[in-house]
C-alpha cells in the first residue's frame, strides 16, 4: 500500500512539473509572437491614435525628428513611416533592451533604415544641435527630474522653427504645460484626441 502510494505522489509530481512548460511559449522574458505583435500595435493605435500625433507634429518624407523615450516602438514606427523614406527618426531610451524590441518592430516594418537608436542618461536629451524638425515626449516628460532645463537644452537641438511635441494623460497636463512655459517654450496648438490624452506642440522664440 505504501509503495503504490509513493508510486502515485511520484506521478503526480512529475504531471506538475510539466505543466508549467506545457502552458505556451508566450511566458515571461520570451519574444512576442507576429500576432501578438500586430495584436499590441492594434491596440495601441486605436487606443492612442497615433495619426494624430504625427498630424500635430507636422512632419513630411525628409524630416528629422526625435523620439524621447521611444520605448518599444509603438509610436516610431508612425513617426518612421511619415518621414520616409529619405528622412530620420532618433528614438532615444534610458534602456538599451527595450531598444533592442524596437528594432525588431522597425525591422518587422521595413523601417530599420529609416530609425536610429540612441541610449540616452535619464535627465539629458543626448541630440545634436539645429539638427530636428520636430522632438517628441510621449507619456515621458512627467518622469524628467528637472523638465524646464531638459526642455531648454532640447531647444537648442531644433532646426529654425522646428517643434517640442509633447503627448501625456490629462492629469499630467498642467505639470507639462507648466514645465514648458518656465522653460521658455510658446504654445502653439493644443488638442485631445482621445479623452485620455492631450497633445501640445509648442515653438521657440525667435530670441532663443
Amino acid at each position: 500500500m505504501r509503495a503504490w502510494l509513493v508510486c502515485l505522489l511520484l506521478v503526480l509530481a512529475a504531471a506538475c512539473g510539466k505543466k508549467p512548460a506545457d502552458s505556451g511559449t508566450a511566458g515571461s522574458g520570451a519574444p512576442p509572437t507576429d500576432d501578438e505583435a500586430a495584436r499590441e500595435q492594434a491596440r495601441f493605435d486605436a487606443e492612442r491614435r497615433p495619426d494624430k500625433v504625427v498630424e500635430a507634429m507636422g512632419i513630411k518624407p525628409g524630416s528629422v525628428v526625435a523620439d524621447i523615450g521611444a520605448g518599444s516602438g509603438l509610436l516610431t514606427v508612425h513617426l518612421a513611416r511619415a518621414v520616409a523614406p529619405n528622412g530620420t527618426v532618433v528614438a532615444t531610451d534610458v534602456d538599451g533592451a527595450v531598444l533592442e524590441l524596437l528594432g525588431q518592430r522597425l525591422k518587422a516594418a521595413g523601417l530599420s533604415n529609416v530609425v536610429k537608436t540612441r541610449v540616452v542618461g535619464a535627465d539629458t536629451p543626448g541630440l545634436e544641435p539645429n539638427t530636428y524638425d520636430a522632438i517628441l515626449l510621449a507619456e515621458v516628460d512627467h518622469y524628467i527630474t528637472d523638465a524646464p532645463a531638459w526642455l531648454r537644452e532640447a531647444s537648442k537641438a531644433l532646426k529654425p522653427g522646428g517643434k517640442i511635441v509633447i503627448s501625456n494623460r490629462i492629469y499630467h497636463k498642467a505639470q507639462s504645460m507648466a514645465s514648458a512655459k518656465k522653460a521658455g517654450l510658446v504654445l502653439l496648438s493644443e488638442t485631445a484626441p482621445v479623452p485620455t490624452h492631450f497633445i501640445a506642440v509648442f515653438g521657440v522664440p525667435e530670441s532663443k
